[in-house]
């Protein structure tokens, strides 16, 4: 079995990867992490933070609910879905939202942190999440397969971005020059 393919059945009767009423969009997910892009992300704590490199999205996101069992409207722009025993929680463009007329809250700017992390990383995003707190920042982070993404409150990117990369300089000066693979 190809991991997160050919998975059958999950805890409390979630539908299957070879259900077919899964959207899509998740098979062709699902392919894409397991058979093209077998990288497993980096795993040391020195190296994700010196090589942080934060990208700002332009786009401005929130945060939307929807209740149990709905299914998003095929035009929302989705750029992050979770269910919930309370609901689904929704991260979509505050254009797309409005579209919809849907009620939001989190008016918020996404950073990707682009360094390949492992999903079995340990100590990256609570580093961040430590150093952002000090600042009195909050922040919701969200692990994607090949990157994490950081949810700011719309107004605080730059702030955001300068402790991203006072971070990155301290463990740039801890682990010193970075040598490229032999």
């Amino acid at each position: 079995m190809r991991p997160g393919v050919d998975c059958k059945v999950h805890a409390r009767g979630r539908r299957s990867l070879r259900d077919a009423q899964t959207p899509s969009f998740y098979l062709t997910s699902a392919r894409m992490a397991s058979s093209e892009h077998n990288a497993v992300g980096e795993l040391e704590l020195s190296k994700l933070l010196s090589s942080l490199n934060p990208i700002l999205d332009p786009e401005l996101y929130v945060f939307v609910t929807l209740p149990p069992g709905t299914t998003p409207p095929g035009d929302l722009v989705v750029q992050m879905l979770f269910r919930e025993r309370e609901g689904m929680t929704v991260i979509t463009t505050k254009e797309s939202a409005i579209k919809h007329d849907f009620s939001f809250t989190f008016q918020s700017r996404m950073i990707t942190l682009d360094v390949h992390s492992s999903l079995e990383a340990v100590g990256f995003i609570a580093k961040i999440t430590e150093e952002l707190t000090k600042l009195r920042i909050g922040v919701n982070p969200v692990s994607g397969y090949f990157h994490d993404h950081l949810f700011i409150a719309d107004g605080k990117e730059e702030e955001v971005l300068a402790a991203l990369d006072k971070i990155k300089q301290k463990a740039m000066a801890e682990s010193g020059p970075m040598l490229p693979p032999s």
